[in-house]
């Protein structure tokens, strides 16, 4: 908050704070978990591709088609010569093909990077035609770009896990020149065959949450923001202002929606945990996720409080206590309206938040 609060208000915050148990929070790391990720299916028009290689493609599909913003994934044989390969000629492998998963995803829950991130988890980059007990020209470990852009993201990825190993990576990183779907006793195959083989650790994705990507949400210039934002946007967001309680636009709302960062569109609140807490300004019980916000001592006006801001955006967004609901987990996040912007439940698919509707249509 900053000095040009007026006099009346700054008394009127003063009171509220302490009334509402201005005050170092409890640890607000330690909020409720999230719920069960749910993923909604994407229109094919805004989905993206990718095509991997990394041993036996029975794991390798099982694995990939787990991670939140995957669509579809299939399993076939990729890089090789001449066409329609059968599995036969292909674990032969003189004509040079790669099992590989071709996997459909929408970039709007996951990136590139992150797909990436999760591949180089379950495959050893070091280890030159063979995963697992799994030996051959055809298992080897690849990534299959169709675009230079794509090309340029890989290979800083795979630069970067280059750090973690002193032997060199040997995971081929080339343009895609074809690929044929596999026989169909090949797709799905440890769903029709729970126990078959597969040399990929599926726990890995055990546990796994509702990811939000702040990689998807990169945060504008100050300059950019004064121009996009309102006045009082900018004096909260940017400024670490504040807003006067009970006359801001969302401190009474209560429609089924979404609340993201003023700055970015990272989504931080739900309207599904959202209450009223008396304070005046919007109240919720928790974020999202907990990734999507960060905590700060705040000790202005002579108080010790936790200052939240945005993950992606940086940006000033309010103060969390220890005094909300106990069966919800006992904390509330006090946020200023002008750092969020409220997407109705009916507008979110269009607005691109069309996967966390799943979240808020019970409400």
């Amino acid at each position: 908050m900053k000095a040009t609060v007026s006099v009346v208000c700054l008394l009127a915050l003063a009171i509220l704070v302490s009334a509402c148990g201005g005050g170092m929070s409890g640890d607000p790391t330690t909020q409720a978990s999230p719920p069960p990720v749910k993923v909604a299916n994407s229109a094919p028009a805004e989905l993206r591709d990718l095509y991997l290689a990394g041993g036996c493609f029975w794991g390798v599909e099982a694995y990939m088609s787990r991670i939140q913003g995957v669509h579809d994934v299939t399993s076939g044989y990729a890089n090789g010569e001449g066409e329609d390969p059968t599995y036969e000629e292909v674990i032969r492998g003189d004509r040079g093909f790669a099992e590989t998963v071709h996997v459909s995803y929408d970039p709007q829950q996951v990136t590139l990077q992150t797909l990436l991130d999760y591949f180089f988890r379950v495959v050893d980059p070091t280890s030159v035609n063979q995963q697992g007990n799994d030996r051959g020209i055809q298992y080897r470990s690849g990534i299959y770009y169709t675009s230079p852009e794509e090309a340029a993201i890989i290979e800083q990825v795979v630069a970067r896990e280059q750090e973690k190993y002193e032997q060199p990576i040997v995971t081929e990183v080339l343009p895609l020149q074809n690929y044929y779907l596999a026989e169909e006793y090949h797709q799905d195959y440890l769903e029709k065959n729970p126990n078959g083989y597969c040399h990929i650790d599926l726990s890995v994705l055990d546990g796994q949450e509702l990811m939000i990507d702040a990689a998807l949400y990169p945060r504008p210039t100050d300059e950019q923001l004064q121009e996009r934002l309102t006045d009082i946007q900018y004096a909260v967001a940017v400024n670490n202002d504040t807003e006067r309680a009970f006359s801001n636009e969302y401190w009474d709302t209560y429609d089924p929606g979404l609340y993201v960062d003023v700055a970015t569109g990272e989504p931080l609140f739900t309207s599904v945990d959202k209450y009223d807490s008396g304070c005046g300004w919007p109240s919720f019980t928790k974020s999202i996720v907990p990734e999507v916000v960060t905590y700060h001592e705040d000790t202005s006006f002579g108080m010790v409080r936790t200052e939240v801001r945005s993950r992606a955006g940086d940006i000033h967004l309010g103060h969390v206590f220890n005094d909300g609901p106990e069966d919800r987990g006992g904390q509330r996040y006090c946020i200023n309206s002008a750092s969020i912007r409220f997407v109705p439940l009916d507008k979110m698919e269009e607005a691109g938040y069309g996967f966390l509707t799943s979240l808020i249509d019970s409400q």
